[in-house]
């Protein structure tokens, strides 16, 4: 690859020259979307206007930028096109390759570097125990294939039209995928703000125990009782990344505030404020930072119709009312007691309500999945065009 393009390294700057607004933006590995290969600009960091910026380290239309370093691996060697001229600076752990016009197209380079053949060279160099980075040398030592620029020209915008087609399907099917969400939570809404008048009132804590296990850090094993954090409740359901135990014969000593149950509801009170998850297992497990069970009376709750409750725009709305915090929004559990709920007096209209909303959740998580598949049948196709192209099919 050191005979078709440049390879210039990013700036490297201090702590101290980072400035909250500058006339210098620098763009770092977060500023590359991975699955994408594109810019996004989030995130843009800024350094001193004291600083002066070589134009070397400044982006240039036409070439591609690429991640050298990166805490994760899978990040190293994500590239993104520079489509246009940017008054931006690359930061130092990122590369720019500056393609030579006249004896490679940009845009072919660029393919290049997006296939699967270049994802396979960088995985066998960052293959082992703590490899977090690129050398330019290894990247250089890719070979590459230059057919004429008239066939490269030929080969890229035969690619042009079809990854053209492949994203306006995308962007239907994600649209679809939008609308099915939009229609569940219409009606979510829709059933808790037009409460019917045998509805009744109450304060959260008049009829749910709170077990409170905020600020609690236990001792993590490699395996025993799974642990849930914070980190694992999602808004309606609960996510098993990150993993993490407790020792078992340290669980009677650390559940002291309560036991959980099966269909008991998570709820998180800050970093993310709200989240809420239904405990579906009958399973020993722990929790700890962050985190409140909600046990219903089940006499008063359907467990299913509260987590949708807890879920409902007109809940979450009074919550946020009540959030405090400057930087990371929470609730003091004083005033989550104090929450006004509304619900049917009749154990089965709630379960009505609980089963017409579940079917309506299961139906649009069926579509998602559906929808997400075709995204997905559709980024091996964009592969598929790809790898044709380098085994001269197109």
């Amino acid at each position: 690859m050191r005979e078709v393009c440049e390879f210039r390294r990013g700036l490297t700057y201090s702590k101290k020259d980072e400035a909250s607004l500058s006339k210098n933006a620098i763009l770092r590995a977060n500023n590359i979307t991975l699955a994408a290969n594109t810019l996004n600009f989030d995130d843009i960091r800024y350094i001193s206007d004291d600083v002066i910026i070589p134009q070397e380290k400044k982006l240039v239309k036409g070439s591609v930028m690429i991640c050298t370093a990166s805490g994760s691996r899978s990040h190293l060697g994500k590239v993104a096109f520079i489509d246009k001229d940017y008054d931006y600076a690359f930061g130092g752990f990122m590369g720019l390759l500056v393609p030579n016009s006249e004896i490679i197209d940009p845009k072919y380079f660029f393919v290049i570097l997006t296939s699967g053949q270049f994802r396979d060279h960088i995985n066998s160099l960052t293959s082992g125990a703590n490899i977090n980075n690129l050398k330019f040398s290894q990247i250089k030592d890719y070979q590459v294939t230059v057919p004429p620029l008239l066939e490269q020209k030929r080969i890229v915008g035969i690619l042009d039209e079809k990854f053209k087609a492949i994203e306006e399907l995308k962007k239907v099917t994600e649209a679809q995928i939008q609308d099915a969400k939009e229609l569940f939570e219409s009606r979510l809404s829709e059933v808790f703000e037009n409460k019917a008048r045998d509805w009744s009132n109450a304060k959260l804590f008049d009829y749910i125990k709170f077990i409170d296990y905020r600020g609690r850090t236990p001792k993590k094993t490699k395996s025993g009782i799974k642990l849930i954090t914070a980190k694992n409740i999602k808004k309606g359901y609960l996510q098993n990344d990150p993993e993490e135990f407790i020792a078992c014969n340290d669980y009677e000593a650390w559940m002291t505030r309560g036991i959980p149950l099966k269909g008991d509801i998570l709820f998180t009170t800050e970093a993310p404020l709200g989240n809420v998850a239904k405990l579906d297992t009958d399973e020993k497990v722990a929790f700890a930072q962050r985190t409140i069970i909600f046990q219903m009376d089940r006499k008063i709750f359907d467990p299913g119709f509260l987590f949708y409750l807890l879920l409902s725009k007109p809940f979450q709305t009074n919550i946020l009312g009540q959030a405090t915090g400057a930087t990371v929004l929470g609730i003091k559990s004083s005033l989550l007691k104090k929450i006004e709920i509304s619900f049917p007096k009749s154990l089965d209209k709630q379960k009505l309500i609980f089963l017409e909303l579940y079917e309506l959740s299961e139906k649009k998580d069926s579509l998602e999945k559906v929808f997400l598949k075709k995204i997905q049948d559709l980024d091996e196709l964009k592969k598929s065009y790809l790898e044709q192209a380098f085994e001269g099919k197109l």
